[in-house]
């Protein structure tokens, strides 16, 4: 039987309707159980700080309870693993971290494909390092800092939180953009590596501002320069590494993400509320005292920092002939 062709056009509209209203309603009611937001690193740090401030906005938003889940090892690869294994349902999601942009070149052998495996939800926030040295150094200065290390080349120790870390690829690219002689010295955390920096058996490190703000303070350390673009509100008087080495830039960045095939209402809905978090206020103050600086954007967005972070400390690793232990 042949229809009329309004019949026809009105039956094949109402079709293709229907697997909209799943969608749609499942966008509307999601989440309605908790939510797992697996920190690929351990309690007590600022990756856990910074999850647990998003996950606690997330819950107040959307009425369900966003559960940080630590699993810590192998440079953040067990957490990410786990989250690349979960169902793509929305109900298991990743603290993405710099990490997760080191490691895809650092580790010649994982059971991911993070650029793949993972899709991007929402950016959060970036945060510099404090380029630091003993007070026993003599430089003041960043350019003073180099002159130094040129003139004693292969004598002066650079401590990190471990081989293949944000804080040492920052050292790393320290050292090549600026042809200085430092030996690294690899610690099992960055809170031993300041330890020992500020016993002076080592002369300096890249750490974030929250762990060493109070050091610089109280004049334990001394702050040479902040690793970012731009100068940090925590840090105000202190310059950036950029104002003496021109395109230096190296910090720490968060945002979420979730399994692969995770549906795109669901993505886009944690996606608004997340980017909601940065007008609020309170949020904003937290994030500054962080010394942070919020990262608003879409999926899209964050998809291009990972991809655009991913390349450029490759050929740091590559150039630098970082290996895993």
């Amino acid at each position: 039987m042949k229809l009329p062709s309004r019949q026809f056009l009105h039956l094949a509209a109402g079709a293709a309707a229907v697997p909209t209203v799943p969608r749609l309603a499942r966008a509307q009611t999601y989440p309605t159980r908790p939510v797992r937001l697996i920190a690929t690193f351990s309690a007590g740090g600022v990756v856990d700080l910074v999850a647990r401030l998003i996950a606690q906005w997330l819950s107040e938003r959307l009425g369900q309870t966003f559960i940080v889940e630590n699993r810590a090892g192998a440079g953040g690869n067990i957490g990410t693993e786990a989250v690349v294994r979960a169902p793509a349902d929305g109900y298991t999601l990743l603290f993405v971290t710099a990490a997760n942009a080191i490691n895809t070149t650092f580790y010649e052998k994982l059971n991911f494909d993070f650029s793949r495996d993972i899709a991007p939800i929402a950016s959060i926030v970036r945060l510099p390092f404090v380029m630091l040295v003993n007070p026993s150094v003599p430089a003041k200065t960043v350019p003073e800092f180099i002159a130094y290390a040129r003139a004693n080349p292969g004598k002066l120790t650079m401590a990190s939180g471990g081989i293949g870390t944000s804080t040492h690829v920052a050292g790393e690219l320290f050292k090549m953009m600026t042809g200085v002689n430092l030996v690294h010295v690899p610690y099992r955390g960055l809170a031993l590596s300041l330890t020992d920096l500020l016993g002076g058996q080592v002369q300096v490190a890249f750490a974030s501002t929250v762990s060493s703000i109070e050091y610089v303070k109280t004049g334990r350390l001394r702050a040479l320069a902040v690793t970012a673009a731009t100068r940090s509100d925590a840090l105000p008087d202190v310059p950036t590494v950029d104002e003496f080495v021109p395109g230096y830039e190296a910090s720490i960045w968060f945002g979420i993400g979730a399994p692969k095939n995770t549906p795109t209402e669901i993505v886009d809905k944690l996606n608004n509320e997340i980017n909601a978090a940065f007008a609020d206020p309170n949020m904003k103050a937290r994030l500054a005292e962080l010394g942070g600086t919020a990262l608003p954007g879409s999926s899209a967005d964050f998809a291009k920092l990972i991809a655009d972070e991913t390349e450029k400390w490759g050929k740091v690793i590559q150039a630098a002939n970082i290996k895993t232990e």
